[in-house]
């Protein structure tokens, strides 16, 4: 599913490049295919030489967001809102598959889900991270570029 949703994004960049029109540096697109049953979203972005395609998908009780720049899914990530008393929410985050090691993918999924669940509480995140450059500027953008055109 990865593979058709990304193959989309490339086919929109090849009708933008023979068009004539402005460069791909950000490219927002809505389904292609009207059929697909779950609501999707697809994003490109380049952030410091490295072309970064996003889909985001929106189930009923989960987000998923696969953030790639080497055609793959990488670490994957699940997090969720704490129910409890305090008056300040608490996640939960943890790591999957892939790399336990990247606190900076954590930080990710945390002001994701924080984002998320401000406005569906119930919705866990599953995230994945495909990334060559795990730099604090690349996730930013990653993280501004899902919200803007986020799903819930």
């Amino acid at each position: 599913a990865l593979q058709l949703l990304l193959v989309g994004v490339k086919e929109a960049e090849d009708r933008e490049r023979l068009s004539g029109g402005r460069s791909w540096q950000r490219l927002r697109m809505e389904s292609l295919d009207a059929n697909f049953p779950v609501r999707h979203r697809k994003v490109s972005l380049e952030t410091k030489g490295n072309k970064t395609e996003i889909v985001i998908c929106s189930y009923e009780d989960h987000i998923l967001v696969i953030a790639t720049q080497i055609g793959a899914m990488g670490t994957i990530l699940h997090a969720r809102k704490e129910e409890g008393m305090s008056v300040e929410p608490t996640f939960s985050v943890s790591v999957i598959f892939g790399k336990r090691d990247e606190p900076m993918m954590i930080a990710t999924a945390r002001r994701l889900i924080d984002h998320i669940s401000s406005y569906v509480p119930s919705k866990t995140l599953v995230l994945s991270l495909g990334l060559k450059d795990h730099s604090s500027e690349t996730l930013k953008e990653i993280v501004a570029a899902v919200i803007e055109n986020r799903l819930w």
